[in-house]
């Protein structure tokens, strides 16, 4: 199955699956693929990297936004299981040979502070990393 019509496939099925998030279905990140972007969340173009080792890709990303974690959280919770990814502990994924780690912090404040501004993190690695 191509890349894009294996995007295609996860986007129909969030939209099948979990109406409400419909509108957040097409919003994926462009340094893992297949993981879908939270809604109130924008991936930043600097903060990424992408390496492929013999063993598997690596990946960083880093989204932001103006949203509670808890949200997030639950967005991911629910989303991540219906694309193959099992729970292995606290915002911790795990698909084929791949773990998926998503970190989700306070953004540092800057003048005016902003309520619910976060920096979320993701880390893909092969599963014996």
């Amino acid at each position: 199955m191509t890349f894009v019509m294996r995007k295609k496939l996860i986007a129909l099925a969030l939209i099948l699956l979990c109406p409400t998030l419909a509108g957040a279905a097409e919003a994926f990140l462009t340094a893992i693929e297949d993981v879908p972007l939270a809604p109130s969340l924008s991936e930043q173009a600097t903060g990424g990297m992408v390496f492929d080792s013999p063993t598997g890709r690596i990946v960083e990303a880093v989204a932001t936004g103006t949203v509670p974690a808890d949200q997030v959280t639950a967005f991911y919770a629910q989303t991540l299981p219906q694309l193959g990814w099992s729970s292995a502990g606290k915002m911790i994924f795990k698909r084929e040979a791949e773990t998926l780690r998503i970190t989700i912090e306070p953004a540092p404040q800057k003048g005016a502070v902003q309520k619910d501004a976060i920096i979320v993190r993701f880390n893909l690695a092969p599963n014996n990393h």
